[in-house]
């Protein structure tokens, strides 16, 4: 029984090491499906950041599914409206990024969300993003949204659905 509780307590003091941060590129390809957009019932809120983490801080890097964002054209039915690479450490504790594109206007950016990834025996990944549209004073008249989690196989591209919008991200270890 000493035997037992000695092993028990080695595991336990072991096991977070084996679950220690590791750094990832994530790379992520947000576009619009073809059809109509389903708008969110609230536009985007102010603080649709929230405390994440910034892409620049993070370290923004040259994007690899440059063939597969080619392939989302308007002649497919499809708009990329984001394709973004960083690098994001990736643990236990839940890690979030903001990312957006095109110019910020009044707070908002046309494309803007977070991305969480977190990491104990499996990657889970939760995006929230805003497609947000401005009316001619530059004020946030409705967006569109996209709030999906999942489970990732790492290295591999996982799609997230939405009735309009669509992300592809793949998470690969460094």
């Amino acid at each position: 029984m000493r035997a037992f509780r000695y092993l028990a307590l080695m595991l336990a003091l072991l096991a977070p090491s084996a679950f220690a941060d590791g750094l990832y590129q994530v790379e992520l390809i947000l576009f619009r499906q073809s059809g109509e957009a389903t708008p969110a019932s609230q536009p985007a809120p102010d603080d649709w950041a929230n405390g994440a983490q910034s892409l620049a801080s993070v370290g923004e890097r040259a994007t690899a599914l440059n063939g597969e964002a080619a392939k989302l054209n308007p002649g497919n039915g499809y708009q990329v409206l984001l394709h973004k690479a960083w690098t994001q450490s990736v643990g236990a504790n839940p890690s979030r990024v903001a990312v957006s594109a095109g110019d910020q206007q009044l707070g908002h950016f046309p494309v803007e969300g977070t991305v969480t990834l977190s990491q104990v025996r499996y990657t889970d990944v939760a995006v929230d993003f805003w497609v947000n549209q401005f009316d001619g004073s530059g004020l946030l008249s409705g967006s569109e949204r996209i709030k999906q989690g999942t489970r990732l196989k790492t290295g591999e591209l996982t799609y997230l659905d939405h009735s309009s919008l669509g992300v592809l991200i793949r998470v690969s270890p460094l």
